[in-house]
């Protein structure tokens, strides 16, 4: 079984570009005739909120699958539209493996001990007694919050390392308020920076031939100077950086996220590619096409990229 960074390494390679596109459907930014035409046969219903995103999420990955190697799927816009809004959550997870996309579910889940084994069974491998089952929403990785500490982070570990699956664990992230807790001094240290040796400590044993481990990071692009210090603090740790494109960072700014090597970051953008078709530099495309529109936004940010950073090729 090839462990988690092994296979995200080999998908960035393939796809030339360390680029993973957020899937976070939102009615009120998708085209107006993709909205109403499914409310006008399901009704005002949440079946047909959720039929409307189904449909834009499969077209969009058919714009996107053959120029990135991941995506990251948030299940709270899934999560407002009840049972049939996570019927297409796990209907987005199946059809972006099935075009051999790395999946990353964005959940932020953290809880002790048995809640956090459910979790882990939930997303990544089986971890309950006796459940010897799949996991009910089969993704590649899932974000993980650490608030409660170890008790609430080894399930996961453990279930990421028994099926060769990944975690990112909130660090640092690109919120502004972020400080708030995360630089609280500590020691005289920012709590963030503590963070970072845990994760280093619960990742060690999960690591594959390529020397990073099985459990990430999560770093805003946001804070590039705290981004910088604590690539030195984790060496051998994917991040996966959000704050790209409409929360503001560019390509400038997710260098120091980057080891020397090329590697070791993926950079998330949800809304900057997901409804490029609504931007001024996209708009001939048109609404029916807004497919090719986030095509384009993709290869343009390959491109912002390829021009700071030594990209795998």
């Amino acid at each position: 079984m090839d462990a988690f960074p092994d296979r995200l390494r080999a998908a960035i390679d393939r796809k030339g570009c360390p680029i993973v596109v957020g899937i976070d459907p939102r009615l009120d930014l998708m085209p107006a005739h993709v909205v109403q035409s499914s409310f006008a046969r399901y009704g005002h219903t949440h079946d047909a909120a959720s039929m409307a995103i189904r449909e834009y999420n499969l077209r969009l990955l058919d714009g996107i699958a053959p120029h990135v190697p991941a995506v990251k799927i948030q299940v709270a816009f899934y999560e407002a539209f009840g049972p049939s809004g996570m019927q297409v959550f796990a209907d987005t997870l199946s059809a972006a493996r099935q075009r051999g996309l790395i999946v990353i579910a964005d959940v932020k889940r953290g809880d002790i001990e048995m809640t956090a084994q459910a979790y882990a069974a939930a997303y990544l491998a089986s971890s309950l007694p006796s459940v010897m089952l799949g996991p009910g929403f089969d993704a590649d990785a899932i974000t993980v919050n650490p608030y409660v500490g170890g008790d609430g982070v080894l399930p996961f570990v453990t279930a990421a390392k028994t099926a060769g699956k990944g975690i990112f664990i909130l660090v640092k992230t690109s919120n502004p308020t972020s400080g708030d807790l995360q630089n609280l001094l500590v020691d005289g240290r920012p709590l963030y920076e503590r963070l970072a040796e845990l994760v280093q400590q619960w990742g060690q044993g999960t690591e594959g031939i390529t020397g990073y481990q099985a459990v990430g990071a999560v770093v805003g692009a946001t804070y590039p100077a705290e981004a910088a210090r604590l690539r030195g603090l984790m060496p051998h740790t994917y991040f996966l950086v959000p704050g790209y494109g409409a929360q503001g960072a560019g390509a400038s700014d997710v260098q120091a996220c980057f080891n020397a090597d090329g590697h070791g970051a993926i950079i998330n953008s949800s809304r900057a590619i997901m409804y490029a078709y609504r931007q001024q530099a996209y708009r001939t495309f048109g609404e029916e096409h807004y497919p090719e529109a986030s095509r384009a936004a993709v290869l343009a940010m390959k491109e912002e990229l390829a021009a700071v950073l030594r990209t795998p090729s």
